[in-house]
């Protein structure tokens, strides 16, 4: 039994905890609680006890109030037929009364009849008594002997004495032995139920010292898993040695030493975080850096790239004509090799835009037989090069979409499956799916290895040009498709096996077709270039002679200045009409090309101005979308600028 009482402090409300994870033994099928547990362990041995001691003293009790009674009746009885012998024997009745009323007398029985077969009958005492509350006591009454001489009469021999000579009748009222009888049940039930009382409050006391310590280390477990660490069972009166301390107080004292250690390990654990937390975010800041200083250098080696490389282009294409049948195959390589960086450029200035977030789509109903009017024409030719087979079903579905965007992704995703397919098929196949339209590129080519899959759409990622053949592109294209497809607020999925084709997809919202955009007007006729005004404003001299030599070739009238004052002092001179004006966007000095371009707009508002630079930077681009102002980056192929020209009509003076 448990003799001491500990006291735990309460530091935090329980918690509802989970069941433990991991145990390697069957579950625990525990029900109830410990108090109850314990209250049914002490009060049961001692409600048994108890039960069991009252029934045997009532019963006790009992069997003595019985005998008692019994004895008493049966002795009443025996001294009335003791005394009733001779005035029986002589059939004296008045001596028989005074018997009979003598023991009435004595107050133990209530009636007494003496009888005998010779029709003696005397009876004292009230007959109103019921029946079934009397308890009736006989005696015989019989002779005493006048000598002993009997004594030594042979056996079998017969004597007055021994024959009785008539009967005594002793009725006893039973109510008072009733009466006693049911004090002493009741007597015996209040003693059980005091001793089952007097157990109860007892073990109730020792559970409450041993559940109330539980249930707050409970609490304290819970709080510590809640992540509280600095939460404690503290001990009242727990201080002595471990060996002798309540094992409640054992446990208690165990429990806060793991609570202290786990508050140690939460602080070396958040020391830690803390510090791997500054080391990224130092090596982000670090990434942030290199790929803003990445962004720079590109930007401005696109610049620079492209500055001497338009000149060159150029050139090119004014030597190509005049140039002699020994000199034109190297012309031609050099065209080839300006038009193969024009490409690689070109792409670096996409991703550049899609880094800075300045392609915004013009989502609109597009019809998927119009898109693929229009890429089935300019893949044609690369398809019958290949000897490929080129197939497309729009299956009459139409898509939410921007239609140059999206016909960006299909036609690169489109050339790739030509590219890889020598010989094959390639099918372009939109089909719906829900509320969907998944715009699919089969091709049964080569294929694509899984282990390839996850990064074809990686910059400068290329499966099978490991020699980096520059005129099998240049790693760019699915790059660009992936961020586009993005940017549509969808993603490019692909399926694919060696030597079992490859499938590209694109999901994107379907439209009905009845509200789709037809298929997009076809291009005005471009016009004679002779007699066309144009105004090239550039601060590079190259740029501005092989503008000169080119434009002129074509037959146009050429004005060349490098500065922005130059240019509005030409754009302000009365009588002049500049149909196009060209103007580089970075300038010597602190001349910017959109001053010449404002100026243009305000001087000049008939004329197409348009900036031609090779700034690839988002700030510049995001400035460019903003002010609504054509760019065209450099390196311009002539074929572009050519085309660009034939859309103007040349003024008439």
């Amino acid at each position: 039994m448990i003799t001491r009482s500990i006291r735990l402090a309460d530091p935090v409300p329980a918690t509802s905890q989970e069941p433990a994870k991991g145990s390697t033994r069957g579950p625990l099928q525990v029900r109830g609680n410990l108090q109850h547990d314990l209250l049914r362990l002490g009060v049961l041995p001692c409600a048994v006890a108890a039960l069991a001691l009252t029934a045997w003293f009532t019963h006790s009790r009992l069997n003595a109030l019985e005998s008692a009674f019994n004895a008493e009746g049966h002795a009443v009885a025996v001294q009335v037929a003791g005394l009733s012998d001779l005035s029986l024997y002589a059939g004296d009745l008045p001596a028989l009364q005074n018997v009979a009323n003598a023991a009435l007398r004595s107050g133990q029985v209530t009636r007494i009849e003496i009888s005998n077969s010779a029709g003696v009958y005397v009876t004292a005492g009230p007959n109103t008594t019921p029946v079934d509350q009397l308890r009736v006591y006989t005696a015989p009454v019989t002779l005493r002997e006048a000598s002993r001489a009997s004594a030594f009469s042979p056996e079998g021999a017969s004597t007055a004495g021994q024959a009785p000579i008539g009967l005594v009748q002793a009725f006893r009222d039973t109510t008072a032995y009733s009466g006693e009888r049911t004090r002493s049940l009741i007597a015996g039930i209040g003693i059980a139920l005091v001793a089952l009382l007097v157990a109860w409050a007892a073990v109730r006391h020792m559970a409450r010292t041993v559940t109330r310590p539980l249930r707050r280390i409970s609490r304290t477990v819970a709080a510590l898993e809640a992540g509280q660490f600095d939460a404690r069972c503290e001990v009242v009166g727990g201080s002595e040695p471990p060996e002798r301390a309540h094992e409640l107080a054992r446990l208690a004292h165990d429990v806060n030493r793991l609570a202290e250690r786990l508050q140690r390990n939460q602080q070396i654990s958040e020391d830690r975080v803390r510090e791997a937390t500054s080391v990224a975010l130092e090596r982000m800041a670090e990434a942030e850096q290199a790929a803003l200083s990445r962004a720079r250098f590109l930007a401005a080696a696109s610049h620079d790239l492209r500055q001497p490389l338009h000149a060159m282009g150029l050139f090119i294409d004014g030597l190509l004509p005049t140039a002699s049948p020994t000199q034109r195959p190297a012309v031609q390589r050099l065209q080839e090799s300006t038009e193969f960086m024009g490409v690689l450029l070109d792409d670096l200035l996409e991703i550049s835009r899609l880094d800075a977030q300045v392609l915004m789509p013009a989502i609109t109903d597009v019809s998927l037989a119009a898109l693929f009017d229009q890429l089935a024409p300019l893949h044609a030719a690369q398809a019958g090069e290949a000897g490929v087979r080129l197939a497309w079903k729009a299956r009459g579905l139409a898509v939410r979409s921007d239609p140059a965007l999206l016909q960006r992704v299909v036609g690169n995703l489109v050339a790739n499956a030509i590219r890889h397919t020598p010989g094959g098929t390639v099918l372009v196949v939109a089909r719906r799916r829900g509320e969907s339209v998944r715009i699919e590129v089969r091709d049964d080519g080569v294929g694509i290895a899984p282990i390839h899959q996850a990064r074809i759409f990686e910059e400068f990622y290329q499966v099978a040009n490991t020699e980096r053949d520059r005129r099998q592109g240049f790693g760019l294209g699915l790059a660009i498709c992936a961020r586009i497809a993005k940017l549509l607020g969808s993603r490019i999925a692909v399926r694919s096996a060696l030597q079992s084709g490859s499938n590209f997809s694109l999901a994107l919202p379907r439209a009905e077709p009845s509200g789709a955009l037809a298929r997009a007007a076809e291009p005005p006729a471009p016009g004679p270039l002779a007699g066309l005004h144009c105004l090239v404003v550039d601060d590079d001299p190259v740029i501005l002679d092989g503008s000169r030599a080119l434009l002129g070739q074509w037959g146009c009238q050429v004005d060349c200045v490098a500065t922005a004052a130059e240019a509005r002092a030409l754009l302000a001179e009365p009588g002049n009409r500049f149909d196009v004006v060209l103007c580089d966007l970075q300038l010597a000095g602190a001349d910017d090309g959109m001053t010449v371009i404002g100026d243009a707009r305000q001087l000049q508002p008939d004329a197409l101005a348009v900036l031609v630079s090779g700034a690839t930077g988002p700030e510049v681009l995001q400035r460019l979308r903003q002010d609504g102002v054509p760019l065209l980056t450099k390196p311009v192929a002539p074929a572009k600028l050519r085309a660009l020209l034939a859309t103007r009509r040349p003024t008439m003076p």
